[in-house]
């Protein structure tokens, strides 16, 4: 099988590319010698199957960050037949380094030359044909978020790949080689691309003037967080309504009377067991899908990097940076490519506080449960507000975190970053993200999902002769013995059984309540707002949303962090905050007379 490793700088969009080459096959994968897992995908180029890999964005060939490292650890150990190069065509005067660093591996090489309609706008003019005389490479125009430009492309792909049919290793004397590469830099330059002196005044300089501003710039970034929960809830409660109706219709027409004949055990396992429990945590997806297309608008459109530029100064004083805070944005999709995402630091404490902080953000697995109770307990008009006061306690207590942590996990290392221009994305990018994180909730339900809604309901029903979820079972027990502690911020036995299977994956806590009670959907949602009032709603939340991280956080903080130490301090320091923050919050409310 041939091999193509991608390269370029981060903001070039050379992930836009890589999906719009590949479609929604990619998969991660792991090479010999390399420490970390990287996203490829094998597809058909012309008449031959090739893998596609997709190498960190990096700035530098010789650099030493963790990125620049498994990049120059890939290409001096795994073979390929190509090299594929993406540049910002906007910025060739900082980026035609990279081109000139590979091209001494003596490899194979295209360059791509992505937003091609940026540059046109921008008056940028590039010799496409004396630049790949000059770099000894094909060079092609193209713009991978519209497409235009890309099957030529992909044709310069399959010719080269025709041309270069042995996988080949680099020269790996030419890593040390990049003494002359500053002179070189300049005459290509000089040779190959036509900028105006001044580029003019763009839309992205205009809107950056109110969103960067010193005063008004964080608020507004809040302001736009509330506004996008408020456009979540109302396109994705309809449809999680919606969802919820089909599958009770389903239950009720068709799976009750063939389930009627069963013994009653195994009736229940497969009706309050298996259908409550996956039915209740599946009525989820259509809101997840929602919460994740605006989430792509907001990173997809430049944001982000905004986001982590307004907050670096007061991330600084707490001795991080808006790298963390980026990070803790990521953190709200899933925290493990978040703590993934740390290796972007290049000092060991900086990177070690910001992963004892991003645990802390609010993850799809806990929006599931938070988005039922807050639908269950609370009034539409006030429901965005409490989801919205969620996300900021999370906020909260990371920085909390950070600042009683900073001297113990120190770092001195500077911020530099890129703000990429404002950009509308495209409904096919918007499409793929909301499909690729559908995916991965379902391929959770089929997982961890399943196995915990088993064993709740095993728990729930054992021994077989008394009542399910009764003192006499398992689970009784198990609630017995927490019950000292959980009392104390308002839980009640059944509710700590969830929370206990929440410290496996946070996705099988709304499960387990649909086992636990033997309802699913909006029957488990009357019951529970029967039985709790916002006060001990609102407990329950703030311990879920603090307490211990998944096992699959846990186990990337152990193998980032490379020690047994500091992944028990990621254990113990959130389950501890957890019940003084619910205890506070709880007893003082009710002191309140709440």
């Amino acid at each position: 099988m041939k091999r193509i490793a991608l390269l370029g700088m981060p903001n070039t969009g050379k992930s836009t590319f890589f999906n719009r080459l590949t479609g929604a096959g990619a998969r991660i994968g792991n090479w010999p010698g390399i420490t970390v897992d990287l996203l490829s995908a094998k597809i058909l180029l012309g008449d031959a199957m090739v893998e596609v890999v997709d190498l960190p964005g990096i700035y530098n060939l010789h650099g030493f960050s963790e990125d620049e490292l498994v990049v120059r650890r890939f290409l001096e150990s795994q073979p390929v037949n190509l090299l594929v190069v993406v540049l910002n065509a906007t910025q060739l005067d900082r980026q035609l380094a990279l081109p000139l660093q590979l091209k001494t591996l003596g490899l194979p090489m295209v360059l791509l030359l992505n937003m091609a309609d940026e540059a046109n706008k921008l008056g940028v003019r590039v010799d496409a044909e004396r630049l790949a005389q000059a770099l000894g490479a094909p060079v092609c125009t193209l713009s991978a978020k519209f497409g235009s430009g890309f099957e030529p492309a992909r044709q310069v792909l399959v010719e080269q790949l025709h041309r270069h049919p042995k996988l080949q290793l680099a020269d790996k004397a030419a890593f040390g080689q990049d003494d002359s590469i500053e002179q070189e830099l300049t005459a290509l330059v000089s040779q190959s691309v036509s900028a105006p002196v001044q580029l003019p005044a763009s839309v992205t300089d205009r809107i950056d003037h109110f969103m960067l501003h010193p005063w008004f710039g964080l608020p507004l970034f809040f302001a736009l967080m509330f506004l996008a929960f408020q456009v979540i809830y109302s396109l994705g409660t309809p449809l999680q309504d919606g969802l919820d109706w089909l599958l009770g219709s389903f239950k009720d027409a068709w799976l009750l009377p063939a389930a009627q004949g069963l013994p009653p055990d195994v009736r229940s396992f497969l009706i309050e067991g298996l259908y409550d429990g996956l039915g209740t945590v599946l009525t989820f997806l259509p809101i997840i899908i929602v919460f994740f297309l605006v989430m792509a608008v907001v990173e997809d459109s430049g944001y982000l990097s905004r986001a982590a530029f307004l907050m670096d100064a007061l991330m600084h004083r707490l001795g991080l940076d808006g790298r963390a805070f980026v990070m803790q944005l990521m953190g709200f999709g899933c925290n493990v490519p978040a703590i993934l995402g740390t290796r972007v630091m290049r000092a060991s404490g900086l990177r070690r506080l910001s992963m004892l902080t991003i645990p802390f953000s609010l993850c799809s697995a806990r929006l599931q449960v938070f988005l039922f109770f807050i639908s269950a307990i609370f009034a539409p008009s006030i429901a965005p507000l409490v989801l919205f006061s969620l996300y900021l306690m999370s906020f909260g207590l990371a920085l909390l975190t950070a600042l009683i942590w900073r001297r113990r996990y120190t770092s001195r290392e500077p911020l530099l970053l890129e703000l990429p221009p404002y950009r509308l994305p495209t409904p096919r990018f918007l499409l793929l993200e909301a499909w690729r994180h559908a995916r991965q909730f379902l391929r959770a339900a089929g997982g961890f999902i399943v196995i915990g809604v088993v064993l709740v309901w095993f728990l729930t029903h054992y021994p077989f002769d008394a009542a399910p979820a009764s003192a006499e079972t398992l689970a009784g027990r198990l609630a017995a013995l927490a019950a000292p502690v959980l009392a104390p911020i308002g839980l009640d036995s059944l509710l700590s059984i969830a929370l206990i299977f929440g410290f496996v994956a946070k996705e099988i806590v709304i499960g387990a309540l649909a086992v636990i009670y033997g309802l699913g959907g909006n029957e488990l949602a009357n019951l529970l707002a029967a039985k709790l009032d916002w006060v001990q709603a609102y407990s329950f939340m703030l311990f879920t949303l603090i307490y211990t991280p998944c096992l699959a956080t846990l186990s990337t903080i152990r193998q980032e962090s490379k020690s047994w130490g500091f992944t028990l301090l990621s254990t113990a320091w959130p389950l501890s905050l957890a019940w003084l923050v619910s205890f506070l919050f709880y007893q003082g409310a009710r002191s309140l007379g709440f």
